[in-house]
């Protein structure tokens, strides 16, 4: 009987649910859902990590907080997965529907893996390609946060008669709809469900009438006539009340152990409801917290291929490490001199007194979710330049020592044993620090005062995270003469470094991580940093700062210009990938690896 309803359920989603043609026989695996024999080779090299951190020394009133923060990442994580992609949400209540009822759980148990790792219904291969895993559209350049397949073309045309219209399209914390009477009655229906959104968003019910008065229905297709835009706190109305009422809830349980932690938990409560993180981020950087810090809201525009200018929902829950951090924060002095060091000239005035932190991961949400190993956030210039920032270490992943031993197998692959001898886990960790602090170093917006981001779109990440990088290893020599860095941690610094930058696979042009990293190696090869060497690749540290500075000024003089077709072709000029030379070190790099892919799991979730 209950193989007979087996076969009832898969034959019922296949004739309703399922996009690809093929047999309708019962047995057979449904059409659109990738089959076993393709699954199976990413799960084999997906390696699970658990992190546990010990949690034993909070209180009572912090372990409730900790239960209530853990609620809010849930909702930031489906948030993540429907700002990717339009059928996430719906595509894995049908997987997960089907992993129930199917007789033999182990297909559907891997791609239920794949959408955790991938966190959607897009799968990255072996070979670095985005595809389906699941029966649903393939993925587009705006994600969800515009309207689904919608080109920047027809988004410009609409600007170029709309000009007053920019800057709430392109706003960093708004969701890009269709002008139509369907879409604006729904937002409408949540502005008059939720009171308070309408008084700290005056305006916006005004505007939602006239677009439903003066707009037909759609009829089919995507309705391009124009566009509109709405805050998160409107598109995610739902889901972000209930998360400001779960974060005034953890702010109660705190504030007889941390009121601090709790003023900042209450105003980033308020900021989900009114989209201007201000009061949040000054309470959260200047704020001094005991055991427990957490990343709340949307920050990153990674995702966002089709402008970069869209942020997308993260939440990190953190628990401190006391003397690690203090010890760090009275190590990291002389920051202005640094800046004032760097190959531009048109330094700035930096704050010496930069909030960073040593964490264990008690459970990342949404875009921070897979091994991330450091934050420094906020990102808008204007909060930066009024708080500062805050650098966040994950130390229980950067010290990892399963990471370490495989990225170790990786960097010998690539350049012999010898020189990997360089590389410990340690000078990773004071590279992954000094990267963030290169974020808060150097230009930050263009000559004619605009936020990079502004003006240079989807080049934007990539040239951002490349200067971070680059400052990292620049600044290293100083350091090193300061005697911050010994000799063995200098050359550890720079061999991760290299390590870096080393790619398993050709970078897709819309990963601004992998395609920076390409475009440092190419320019380490061409300036003699690196040759290539019977198959290895060999390191000269004698020429590791002069070519380092080469590099680094000219991605500041790119970022201070603002020129995005320059920016195009700066990038183009460096994005080259040889078969007879990357292709050998990548595929000496895949041969090493045990695991290409890394899901992380939580014990404070109950994983």
């Amino acid at each position: 009987m209950i193989k007979f309803v087996a076969i009832i359920v898969l034959l019922s989603l296949c004739a309703t649910a399922f996009s690809q043609p093929g047999p309708k026989r019962p047995g057979t695996w449904p059409a659109g859902y990738l089959p076993l024999e393709k699954s199976q080779p990413i799960i084999d090299k997906t390696q699970t990590i658990r992190l546990s951190p010990d949690l034993s020394q909070l209180t009572p009133g912090e372990k409730a907080a900790v239960a209530k923060l853990l609620e809010v990442g849930k909702i930031f994580h489906r948030i993540y997965e429907d700002q990717r992609h339009h059928q996430a949400l719906s595509g894995y209540q049908k997987l997960w529907d089907l992993h129930m009822h199917i007789g033999n759980p182990t297909p559907t148990e891997n791609l239920l893996t794949l959408y955790r790792l991938n966190q959607g219904p897009i799968a990255t291969t072996l070979e670095n390609k985005r595809e389906p895993f699941l029966p649903v559209d393939p993925v587009v350049p705006g994600k969800n946060m515009y309207p689904w397949g919608v080109t920047k073309e027809q988004i410009e045309s609409f600007l170029a008669a709309h000009p007053e219209k920019r800057d709430e399209i392109m706003d960093a914390r708004s969701v890009v709809r269709a002008a139509n009477s369907l879409n604006a009655d729904a937002d409408l229906a949540k502005l008059r469900k939720y009171p308070v959104l309408d008084t700290l968003h005056p305006g916006l019910k005004a505007e939602m009438e006239s677009i439903s008065r003066g707009s037909a229905k759609p009829t089919g297709g995507l309705r391009v006539q124009g566009f509109y835009a709405v805050p998160y706190s409107v598109a995610y109305a739902d889901e972000l009340i209930k998360a400001h009422g779960l974060l005034n809830e953890a702010a109660s349980a705190l504030q007889k152990d941390d009121g601090e932690f709790a003023r900042f938990l209450r105003n980033r409560a308020r900021d989900l409801l009114s989209d201007d993180y201000e009061s949040g981020d000054a309470a959260w950087v200047t704020g001094h917290f005991k055991n427990l810090n957490a990343q709340i809201g949307s920050y990153e525009t990674y995702d966002d291929e089709l402008y970069g200018v869209k942020t997308f929902f993260a939440f990190s829950l953190l628990l401190t490490r006391q003397q690690e951090t203090a010890a760090l924060r009275q190590a990291m002095k002389g920051l202005q001199a640094l800046e004032d060091s760097l190959p531009y000239n048109h330094h700035k005035h930096v704050r010496e007194d930069i909030p960073v932190g040593v964490y264990d991961v008690i459970a990342d949400f949404g875009q921070a979710r897979g091994g991330n190993t450091a934050t420094i956030l906020p990102n808008e210039t204007y909060l930066a330049r009024r708080y500062g920032r805050t650098i966040l270490l994950r130390a229980n992943i950067m010290r990892d020592m399963t990471i370490f031993e495989s990225t170790a197998r990786s960097f010998a692959a690539a350049v012999g044993e010898d020189q990997a001898k360089e590389l410990t886990n340690e000078g990773n960790f004071y590279r992954t620090l000094w990267h963030e602090v290169g974020h808060y170093l150097g230009a930050d917006q263009t000559k004619d005062g605009r936020d990079l981001d502004q003006a240079l779109q989807d080049d934007a990440d990539a040239l951002e995270e490349m200067k971070a990088d680059l400052v990292s290893l620049y600044v290293a020599d100083a350091l090193h003469k300061q005697h911050y860095y010994t000799d063995a941690q200098l050359r550890s610094v720079y061999a991760g470094g290299i390590l870096r930058v080393l790619q398993n696979n050709k970078p897709r042009r819309d990963q601004p991580y992998n395609t920076m990293q390409l475009m440092q190696w190419n320019f380490f090869l061409e300036n003699g940093l690196l040759t290539f060497e019977n198959g290895k690749l060999r390191i000269h540290y004698d020429k590791y700062h002069d070519v380092v500075g080469q590099l680094l000024k000219k991605v500041l003089d790119v970022q201070y210009q603002g020129d995005k077709a320059a920016a195009d072709r700066f990038i183009d000029q460096y994005t080259t990938w040889k078969d007879d030379l990357h292709g050998v070190v990548a595929k000496n790099i895949r041969d090493a690896q045990r695991y290409r892919f890394r899901v992380f799991k939580y014990a404070a979730l109950g994983e």
